[in-house]
């Protein structure tokens, strides 16, 4: 899949000038820079244009969160909340066998006491920003989402996870909890008292476990490269790339906060959204084309 910051060779080939000649070295360099990331932001083109993707790459670690991991995990939710351009994203690992390790736990044992508990609350802080991105965000589990990594894959709206990956909060056989808003997200999300079983026992569930119990809503039988999650997730990301934008972004607002409250003041939640995607140009525009029998073109406005 062409991404945007794949720089073509081909260009060079041709007579151009010093200036072009000098933004394609620099966007090659960005590129190279870019691979070297442990948690970048590639953009899809062509049908796929909308849809960016947060991928993770720190091999040697398995993915484990660790400072700079996170640091540029917080740079990467920041460039997806504010380009208007993104319409979905997928979560996704480049590192075979593994979706995220969780804590580095390395990094972890050389802390004090205090620097472990600030580590958690910023930790935590960053899910909860993960988790209020405005576009919808699909995690494609392909391999290992433990711990930590799990909390991670939570915060996203839609998890897609193939039949090997293995899944579990398994803070307790560290004489832990989940700090970063596991013991809450899983309760909403497969019941409480599934929840309170996978915790105390840190039982690890494969795709089809996960999605038995209501934790993924799509498994898929794992190919040779690796890769079934994240095709799947990217197929699920292109069915609501052609929806009204700004409608599906609402529809997210008003899920996620009613589900925080009663039925009574949900229904508040839901009317306030409601009334944002009245005045939009995309809502004329869908029922322009109802009328016109075609298929609408939402710009998000």
């Amino acid at each position: 899949m062409a991404t945007r910051n794949l720089w073509v060779a081909s260009r060079v080939a041709r007579p151009v000038n010093k200036f072009t000649l000098l933004r394609s070295v620099r966007s090659f360099l960005s590129s190279v820079c870019d691979s070297e990331r442990e948690v970048r932001v590639e953009y899809l083109e062509g049908d796929r244009e909308g849809i960016a993707v947060m991928a993770m790459n720190r091999p040697s670690r398995k993915n484990a969160m660790g400072r700079v991991f996170l640091s540029q995990l917080s740079e990467a939710i920041d460039t997806i909340r504010f380009d208007h351009r993104v319409r979905v994203a997928v979560m996704r690992s480049e590192v075979a066998g593994v979706f995220c390790a969780g804590a580095d736990l390395k990094e972890r044992a050389e802390m004090s006491n205090m620097e472990v508990e600030q580590w958690v609350t910023n930790q935590r802080a960053l899910t909860v920003r993960l988790s209020s991105l405005p576009q919808p965000l699909i995690a494609a589990i392909d391999g290992a989402a433990l711990g930590g990594g799990l909390e991670l894959a939570m915060c996203c709206d839609l998890l897609v996870a193939a039949t090997t990956a293995r899944m579990g909060l398994v803070e307790t056989k560290l004489a832990l909890i989940p700090g970063a808003g596991g013991s809450q997200r899983l309760p909403r999300l497969v019941g409480i008292s599934k929840a309170k079983e996978l915790i105390f026992t840190g039982h690890v569930m494969n795709g089809q476990e996960a999605c038995d119990v209501g934790l993924v809503t799509r498994v898929v039988d794992q190919n040779e490269s690796e890769t079934a999650a994240f095709e799947q997730a990217i197929k699920l990301a292109a069915a609501i790339l052609p929806q009204g934008p700004i409608a599906v972004k609402m529809a997210k607002v008003a899920i996620n906060q009613g589900m925080q409250v009663d039925v009574a003041s949900a229904l508040q939640f839901e009317e306030v959204c409601y009334a944002q995607v009245i005045p939009t140009k995309d809502r004329l525009e869908g029922l322009k084309a109802f009328k016109e029998k075609r298929k609408p073109v939402y710009k998000g406005h």
